[in-house]
């Protein structure tokens, strides 16, 4: 074990808290002094013509509050000096081609701790910072998909063993909606994300999204890329470097949770709006941490979107629940605030749903001023959006058991957590047919919510039940990890939770309840017309599945995903 310890000492910078550092007390950082940030836009399109983009990743210092001294990160931008944290929102249209070639520029060393004793990747050498980009939602070729173990390093270096090409085709055929682009590095995920690696991505359709006349123009139509961090006295991330499990592993933690709350790349950020509709893309682009979403006076969201398709008509609601990499897409009225201030809170526990309380410092995301002034406005939101083939049963023509598990060391802590007790290099098990559509049974069998995302099949959920005996049916499921033989029809009968009306849609992500099953239907081909996937969806290196809490990911709650004929 101490080879791994020495080199996981080497592979960090003492500013991550490894060291005489103190981590600052959010309370010493006033709330709501830097405004909200405007995230600069690419345009992925000429005209009617493709794109050819070049996004590097860069070392660099950013002010994520106005009291914090300049924070190392790593950003994605055109050049070192307009690198971001997010990074830039690529906005594409609906059938024509975004090219982008993704350039590593970082440097050898990272700046916060990584564990090479779960799956990693690590250069020859221990030279370089592994990184390949995930368009989060894509329905993109395997080639460009961003495959975990296609990662690379600076100046293309060093590749990983499915490393395909230098340049991502998105050819943008899909939905129009919201996506995210991330990092997706086996095993560097959590770390990459937390440096900054993360970035928003639109596919507009105006032929089909005009008509709708929802909010729209820079003002009015918003990403809202929100996460967590805890940052030292000297500006830096703080990032725990000693594991729940330091025998096992010396560094790797179940869950990262900051006591911070950033929107777009500033703490607790405020916002001056009119007294008018706003259209807001929230991204949850955190490590673990949920978010309940609500307005301290009582103000509504209209959803009118969840991750990357719209609904088929608007939903109100008073919270929205908001797992790691979800996206919700809501207008705000403000006309109708009865204040003149309101405040953005989250109201969920950490871990969710069984962990702490949220506190101060993480129960409050960001303020809004309020003009008095009144208006008149034309953009509206309408009874009906867009309206995609609904889930049927009878479409599906295969049927999945997917466990969830967690395994806990001798001091009852977790040391990695498997899908259906299978470590991610065992063979691959799930091969859906192209076109095809699936039931998954998703049992999760932990105490934690685990966000479940699937790279390019689209999900909805039906239903969540109960497990009823449930240490019955899990020491069953241990000694046999095979849900019919363990009987799952004579557990699941407990209470059923239904979907709720804004999750009913067609979704890259879905909040898999702990001792419940979840049934979703998933579906392999497009939603918005009969059109076969544009690339052949089964070549290498494939896809994958995984839960999007991203310290679980890295360690091993991800599995293989290859489509056949």
């Amino acid at each position: 074990m101490m080879l791994p310890i020495l080199f996981l000492f080497c592979c960090f910078s003492a500013t991550t808290g490894f060291g005489s550092e103190r981590l600052i007390n959010p309370k010493k950082l006033p709330m709501f002094v830097d405004d909200l940030p405007e995230i600069p836009t690419l345009s992925g399109f000429h005209g009617r013509h493709s794109k050819h983009l070049r996004l590097g990743m860069f070392l660099k210092t950013w002010k994520f509050h106005r009291d914090l001294p300049p924070t190392p990160v790593f950003a994605y931008g055109v050049s070192k000096d307009s690198a971001t944290v997010p990074g830039p929102t690529i906005e594409a249209i609906h059938g024509i081609s975004t090219y982008v070639t993704w350039e590593n520029h970082l440097p050898d060393r990272h700046i916060l701790p990584w564990d090479p004793t779960i799956p990693t990747a690590i250069p020859a050498g221990n030279r370089g910072i592994p990184t390949v980009v995930h368009l989060h939602g894509g329905i993109t070729e395997p080639g460009s998909d961003g495959h975990a173990t296609s990662w690379f390093t600076n100046g293309f270096k060093q590749k990983g063993p499915s490393w395909t090409n230098k340049t991502y085709h998105y050819n943008n055929h899909q939905h129009p909606g919201n996506l995210w682009y991330h990092d997706h590095a086996m095993g560097l995920t959590r770390v990459n994300l937390l440096a900054g690696l993360i970035g928003s991505y639109i596919i507009r359709h105006p032929h089909v999204e005009a008509p709708l006349r929802l909010p729209h123009g820079r003002e009015f139509d918003r990403p809202l890329v929100v996460f967590d961090r805890s940052f030292l006295y000297n500006g830096s991330i703080f990032m725990n470097s000693t594991g729940n499990n330091p025998s096992i592993h010396p560094q790797w933690q179940p869950e990262y949770f900051g006591d911070v709350i950033v929107v777009n790349g500033k703490a607790w950020p405020r916002l001056t709006v009119r007294r008018r509709k706003y259209r807001f893309r929230i991204i949850n682009a955190s490590n673990a941490r949920f978010f309940k979403f609500f307005f301290t006076n009582g103000l509504r969201f209209i959803h009118v979107g969840s991750d990357s398709a719209y609904l088929a008509k608007p939903v109100v609601s008073k919270a929205i629940l908001l797992a790691p990499s979800e996206i919700a897409d809501v207008v705000v009225d403000f006309s109708k605030s009865m204040s003149d201030t309101v405040i953005l809170a989250n109201g969920a526990a950490y871990p969710y749903p069984s962990g702490d309380p949220a506190s101060e410092g993480n129960n409050k995301v960001m303020k809004f001023y309020i003009s008095r002034k009144k208006e008149v406005e034309t953009q509206r939101v309408p009874s009906k959006l867009i309206e995609y083939p609904k889930p049927k049963l009878s479409d599906a023509s295969h049927t999945r058991y997917i466990a969830m598990y967690e395994y806990t060391s001798d001091i009852d802590e977790p040391i990695h957590l498997y899908i259906n007790g299978k470590r991610y290099e065992a063979p691959v098990t799930e091969k859906p047919k192209v076109g095809s559509t699936e039931i998954w049974y998703v049992i999760n069998l932990t105490e934690d919510n685990h966000p479940l995302h699937i790279h390019l099949g689209l999900l909805a959920a039906l239903d969540q039940t109960e497990l009823v005996r449930l240490e019955e049916f899990k020491d069953c499921m241990t000694k046999k990890n095979d849900a019919v033989k363990c009987k799952i029809e004579q557990h699941a009968r407990g209470k059923r939770i239904k979907v709720s009306s804004h999750e009913k849609g067609w979704k890259n992500v879905y909040k898999m309840m702990p001792g419940y099953v979840t049934k979703i239907l998933v579906r392999f081909s497009n939603i918005q017309s009969n059109a076969s996937y544009p690339f052949d969806a089964t070549a290498e290196p494939g896809y994958v599945y995984h839960c999007h809490i991203l310290d679980h990911e890295d360690n091993e709650m991800m599995r293989p995903l290859k489509l056949v004929d």
